[in-house]
Parts: structure tokens; C-alpha cells; sequence
């Protein structure tokens, strides 16, 4: 395993990382054995959130005895501080542990939302006193859109930032990601299989261990997937494998959302960016009952599309969005 600087926070973590999103639909005894199996190959940064069920829960019980040799990484929703430091302590009683590595404000996605984290009273607020308190060690952002996080960072310099970043959304290498390392901020790299839509596992891992990052955190769930990213370390990509890596973007044409939210404001108020992102979430991730939950959480859901095709003309990318909230409305139950 390489291991690379977290930023300036001193940390050395695996360029690989452990993401937490699918051990939700795995049972405890397979989560907790297919993250000891992480352990053991040197994988030392867990990445999970309080939005992801029982995945703080399996984290904890399966590094239990094992806190000196990991790094963990967490993230709540809450945007003003009491809300955050009750999120923050059921982390430590699910994690078992008595300080978190990495405490992150979790999915940034409007300039509302920056003012509210970092407004009197807001989680940022929270997340400092608690680093004073020695609960927290660092405090990171993470957010699907880096335009927005790249302002985070202007504001204040956080110790990490993470973000979507793999052969299809490289967005990130325009501004955020030079910015972040300009300013020694930690990059943590998700959904480097955009969101499990691309198949071309091994190419695309390998085009993003190559990229100038602090790690890279695959979503895992079982024993044979740690062990098939684990032993892409040392390996190049090959000329084939990236030619056969660009097919596969360039055959995902118009039907993948990149996130960019061009399409804001619908005028019925559907949050078409989230939406999308639920449907992806059950279909390629195998997470429907969560996704679905998540869905019906908005007061405001796809059946509220008039199909006026605003969204469409805004679209740099063609996106067929009406037949896409189509199939969200028929997948998570209108």
C-alpha cells in the first residue's frame, strides 16, 4: 500500500481509502469482516457519515481494539451547531471511539448552505468547539459541486475537501483541486466509479491513482472487492485500458448527471440534481429502500414535473431530464 499526506494535517493515509456507503446492505458479521480484511492490506482511512444507517455502527464494531492503526473519517448534515454536536456525539457512541480524525460538514450544495454553517450558531461553530474539546482532530467539507467548495475554501481554509472525481466529472481539476493544493488542503476523491455507473472497475481506479490526491475511497462491501482495488496498487494503466475507459465515457453520452445544477431553478421546485442522484444511488449501488427513504424526505418530489423542459434547455449536457424523473418517480414510488 502507498501511503500520502493528508494535506497539512500530518496524517499519512492509504491512497486508498474504505468507502462506507454499501456496507449498509450487507449484513454486520460480512461489513465487519470485509473491513478487517481492509485492515490487514493496508487500507488505514474509513470514510463514513451519519447519513449512511448502520455503516458508522459496522465501522466501529469492526475496529474495535484497532483505533491507534486507523484514520476515521465522518460527516454529518446538520447545518447549525446543536444540531451538529448531537450528530457528532452519537458518531463517537457508534464508532466507539472517544475522538474522531475527520469530521466533515457534509454535502455543501447551495451559498445558503455556506452561510448557515458558517453563520453564529452554525455547524462550523459546533465543529470548532469541539475540536477544542478534543473530539474532533480535523474538520473537512464535502460537496458534489466544486465550484461551491472551492468558494468554502476561499472563505476558510479547511484541513480537507472531498468531492466527486473520476473519468467522467473531472471538473474538480479546473479550480478546486489546483486550489486545494496551493493551500495544503487534504483531497479526498469519491465516487471514482461515478456513482457505480462506470463498469471499467480496474481502469478507472488506476487513471485516478495516478492524479495528484490524498486518497481515493472506493465504495466496498465485501472481501473480494477490497482485495481486487487493494491489488491495483503498483500497477499502471494501461494503453488498452484507458482507450477502453474513454469508450465507456463517451458511450455514457447523455444519460449520466454530472451535477453541475445548470438546470437550477426548476419552477416547480423539484431538486432535480438530488433526485437524480437518489435514482443513481438505487440502481447502481443496490441501495433502494435507503434511497427511496431519502426521496420521500423532500416536500417537493419528481411528480411535481410538469415536463415544461426548462431543465433541458439549461442542460449543458443534453440530459434527458424529464425521462429521468420519469424513472425516479417509477423506481422510488412516485
Amino acid at each position: 500500500m502507498e501511503y500520502r499526506f493528508l494535506g497539512k494535517t500530518g496524517l499519512k493515509v492509504s491512497a486508498i481509502g474504505f468507502g462506507g456507503i454499501p456496507i449498509q446492505r450487507t449484513g454486520m458479521e460480512e461489513a465487519v469482516d470485509t473491513i478487517r480484511q481492509a485492515l490487514e492490506l493496508g487500507i488505514n482511512f474509513f470514510d463514513t457519515a451519519r447519513g449512511y444507517s448502520d455503516s458508522e455502527k459496522k465501522i466501529g464494531l469492526a475496529l474495535k481494539g484497532r483505533r491507534s492503526q486507523v484514520i476515521l473519517a465522518t460527516k454529518s448534515m446538520a447545518r447549525n451547531k446543536s444540531a451538529l454536536k448531537q450528530e457528532l456525539e452519537q458518531s463517537l457512541r457508534d464508532l466507539r471511539t472517544d475522538y474522531i480524525d475527520l469530521y466533515q460538514l457534509h454535502n455543501l450544495r447551495s451559498r445558503e448552505a455556506l452561510e448557515k454553517v458558517f453563520g453564529p450558531e452554525g455547524a462550523l461553530e459546533g465543529l470548532e468547539e469541539a475540536r477544542r474539546e478534543g473530539k474532533v482532530r480535523y474538520i473537512g467539507i464535502t460537496g458534489h459541486i466544486p465550484a461551491l467548495l472551492a468558494e468554502a475554501l476561499r472563505r476558510r481554509p479547511f484541513d480537507t475537501v472531498q468531492f466527486p472525481f473520476n473519468a467522467v466529472e473531472l471538473e474538480a481539476e479546473e479550480e478546486l483541486l489546483p486550489l486545494a493544493q496551493e493551500m495544503g488542503v487534504g483531497t479526498i476523491a469519491m465516487k471514482p466509479l461515478a456513482g457505480g455507473v462506470l463498469t471499467s472497475r480496474r481502469a478507472a481506479l488506476k487513471f485516478l491513482l495516478r492524479k495528484p490526491l490524498s486518497t481515493v475511497i472506493p465504495g466496498m462491501q465485501s472481501r473480494e472487492e477490497v482485495l481486487e482495488n487493494v491489488g491495483l496498487m503498483g500497477e499502471e494503466l494501461t494503453p488498452r485500458e484507458e482507450e477502453e475507459l474513454w469508450a465507456e465515457v463517451k458511450s455514457l453520452g447523455n444519460r449520466f448527471c454530472r451535477r453541475c445544477e445548470y438546470c437550477r431553478p426548476c419552477p416547480q421546485g423539484i431538486d432535480i440534481t438530488f433526485n437524480l442522484l437518489m435514482l443513481g444511488y438505487a440502481k447502481h449501488y443496490g441501495l433502494l429502500e435507503w434511497a427511496t427513504d431519502r426521496y420521500h424526505s423532500q416536500k417537493i418530489k419528481a411528480d411535481a414535473c410538469v415536463e415544461c423542459g426548462e431543465c433541458e434547455e439549461k442542460c449543458p449536457y443534453d440530459l434527458p431530464i424529464r425521462d429521468l424523473l420519469k424513472e425516479c418517480r417509477l423506481l422510488l414510488g412516485g
